[in-house]
């Protein structure tokens, strides 16, 4: 896929993941504009000061507002949609925004690319939206189900979408709260020792997107296998990391959480393409006139199970050292 000078919109753009793209793409000649769309001026002025490059454009907007998305993506070849209320717990208490906008917000989002031609447009979603359980992850599922819907319908823009686990050290992430309360000699507070995550760099979420970004058809869901690990062993790990001390406490279980995710469902494995580093989930491009499909039973699916973070490979405390010492933000304060 030649991808040269054309143009990059980032909706949501201000976050980790914005900024690791951003990262990514200076570096290249693949854009000669990458457009940041969200909310947030203060966090879109402190970009401004950090990056202080010409190729950056600002958009000050909300995805809920489709006038403000339709004008940003005036020009645009190719859309990153990552504009998300992400926060479990917040979006518990606070469904119908987040319905507005991670519902809402990618149908505007996808209908603005639509109206302006854009080439390809990528839906970031997460595991919380397989088998869900909280407002976050259902307002996420249907995400998914508006995107494949649109992926349908519109023949010159490509819509398809990557779903990925919890990224290590981004924004709201447990790992800055361990470190934060490390350095202030506080107790580590762990909801459930057991409790499984995936772990993923901030680099393996953009690297699947820039898989999807290459690879991607209409309407294909596209997952990174990635370890997982329990927040007892990552809580342990990081005091190792710090020699510290800190005692951990067990405060249970808050709104909405899960005791592990999962990445692909076990109807999705059935359906689901091994691509190495990565599983594809194609659409199911059926029509609703079920009559000209004569459908049989898959005997094997009781044998299949579904992609969690129980199941998937296991890092203990030594192996997920390793990871957390790849992290910046790790080497940032080892080096101070």
């Amino acid at each position: 896929m030649e991808i040269k000078n054309k143009t990059l919109l980032i909706n949501g753009g201000t976050g980790s993941f914005g900024n690791a793209v951003l990262n990514k793409f200076l570096k290249t000649d693949h854009f000669s504009e990458i457009r940041i769309f969200s909310r947030d001026e203060k966090k879109q002025d402190d970009m401004r000061n950090l990056y202080k490059n010409p190729k950056i454009k600002f958009y000050i907007g909300d995805v809920r507002d489709y006038s403000s998305i339709e004008r940003a993506m005036r020009g645009v070849d190719y859309v990153f949609h990552a504009a998300a209320l992400k926060q479990v717990p917040s979006c518990e208490f606070f469904p119908l925004e987040a319905t507005k906008t991670n519902v809402f917000g990618t149908q505007n989002t996808i209908d603005a690319a639509a109206a302006n031609n854009v080439k390809k447009i990528i839906c970031l979603s997460t595991d919380k939206a397989a088998y869900p359980i909280n407002a976050m992850g259902i307002s996420k599922a249907l995400m998914e189900k508006v995107a494949i819907a649109a992926s349908r319908n519109y023949k010159k823009t490509t819509v398809c979408l990557t779903r990925y686990g919890n990224v290590m050290a981004s924004r709201g992430s447990v790992i800055p709260l361990f470190i934060n309360q490390i350095q202030n000699n506080k107790e580590l507070t762990i909801t459930d020792p057991n409790m499984t995550r995936f772990l993923m760099s901030l680099d393996d979420a953009v690297d699947l997107v820039l898989f999807a970004f290459k690879n991607g058809s209409p309407g294909d869901l596209f997952v990174n296998k990635a370890p997982a690990g329990t927040v007892g062993d990552l809580a342990q790990a990081l005091k190792e990391i710090f020699n510290a001390n800190n005692p951990i406490k067990t405060i249970g279980t808050r709104h909405g959480e899960k005791l592990y995710e999962t990445l692909c469902t076990r109807e999705e494995m059935m359906k689901a393409e091994d691509m190495g580093e990565f599983y594809r989930i194609p659409a199911d491009n059926r029509d609703l006139n079920y009559d000209k499909y004569f459908v049989e039973g898959n005997q094997a699916f009781e044998d299949i199970e579904d992609y969690n973070s129980h199941n998937t490979e296991r890092s203990d405390v030594k192996g997920i050292k390793i990871l957390l010492n790849s992290l910046n933000v790790i080497k940032e304060i080892e080096n101070n």
